[in-house]
């Protein structure tokens, strides 16, 4: 038979009410009555009722993720996989469960945000991408919800976020293939209307100017999304008018697009850098030089500010910088440092 709170109460001699106050770690509750319910929990093996205990506390102790894919590439890129892993691990640690919507349009995301909201199935929202006057984000502010951010948004005074330095991260990339002798470097990333694009953009035109080397705009292209595909088609109409010393990309994916066409048109001595070190980039033929952007600790980071925040907890600061770290495998071995 289904034990019951009232089995509860009557087992440990106390009102109904009281075992609620206790499972919700009332403050008001005694040591001793609190020890005399979990007592008596523990011995039969009561287990609340999820929902009937949100409604009570007005707490559902469930985060709304919102991943920016349609469902025919859902999944596709690791970053939102890792960056998902280290999510689910922190919320779990903390007692939390999550919920997540997927989309094809930011008008779409809109929508199952504000379905979260009313429907009060979560305290708060994950987004795990930032663009350019980003809807998401005016929505949520908006409507005073507790909320976190994967990226740098343009206004992050009063936003809880998580990011790396991308500006920085691609600068040290340019130099570094400016010291390896490279001076005709292409840059093919994803859409500007992404915060991440634009920063990796900027990184990439002030390492050229600071190293005298004009930026040449037929070796910067935006890509309509961050696939293997877009990579491919990207790099086989801009070798049509000039062929790079070296690319950076803004994503693996980007990268192994590149990497086909070098091979296909049995191009020599092209350095290639991607960014995000996905597990195939270890794998793919030549391994692929990139960096490592650590996106489950991102998640982790970002499911740690929203949590500490639902539960106020004192936080010093309202965002993290995550440090990336340049991995170096055969898609640049081959450019030799000139003297």
């Amino acid at each position: 038979m289904k034990v019951t709170i009232r089995n509860v109460a009557e087992a440990a001699q106390v009102s109904t009410s009281t075992v609620s106050r206790v499972i919700h770690d009332d403050p008001r509750i005694s040591g001793e009555t609190k020890r005399k319910v979990a007592a008596a929990v523990k011995r039969l093996n009561y287990h609340p009722h999820a929902v009937a205990s949100s409604l009570a506390s007005r707490s559902t102790k469930t985060l709304g993720i919102i991943l920016p894919n349609a469902k025919e590439e859902l999944f596709m890129n690791p970053f939102f996989i890792q960056a998902m892993r280290g999510i689910s691990i922190h919320a779990q640690d903390r007692g939390y469960h999550l919920m997540y919507a997927f989309s094809k349009s930011e008008e779409e995301e809109v929508e199952f945000i504000k379905s979260y909201i009313h429907s009060k199935w979560v305290e708060g929202v994950i987004l795990l991408t930032v663009r350019h006057n980003d809807q998401c984000i005016a929505y949520l502010r908006s409507q005073q919800y507790p909320f976190v951010v994967i990226g740098r948004p343009e206004d992050a005074n009063d936003i809880l976020w998580v990011d790396n330095d991308n500006f920085k991260a691609m600068y040290d990339v340019v130099n570094f293939l400016v010291d390896h002798g490279n001076r005709e470097i292409a840059f093919i990333g994803g859409p500007l209307s992404f915060n991440v694009t634009l920063d990796r953009l900027n990184g990439y035109k002030q390492a050229l100017l600071s190293r005298a080397i004009a930026v040449n705009p037929v070796l910067v292209a935006e890509g309509k999304d961050f696939t293997e595909k877009e990579g491919h088609r990207i790099f086989q109409k801009m070798i049509s008018e000039r062929i790079p010393e070296a690319i950076v990309t803004t994503d693996d994916y980007l990268a192994f697009g590149v990497l086909e066409v070098i091979a296909e048109r049995q191009l020599e001595g092209i350095s290639v850098v991607g960014f995000n070190n996905t597990l195939r980039s270890n794998y793919q033929r030549p391994t692929l030089t990139t960096v490592d952007i650590q996106p489950a600790d991102l998640g982790s980071k970002a499911a740690r500010l929203l949590i500490d925040h639902l539960e106020k907890r004192a936080v010093v600061f309202n965002h993290y910088i995550i440090e990336t770290r340049l991995i170096e495998r055969d898609s640049t071995t081959h450019s030799a440092k000139k003297d």
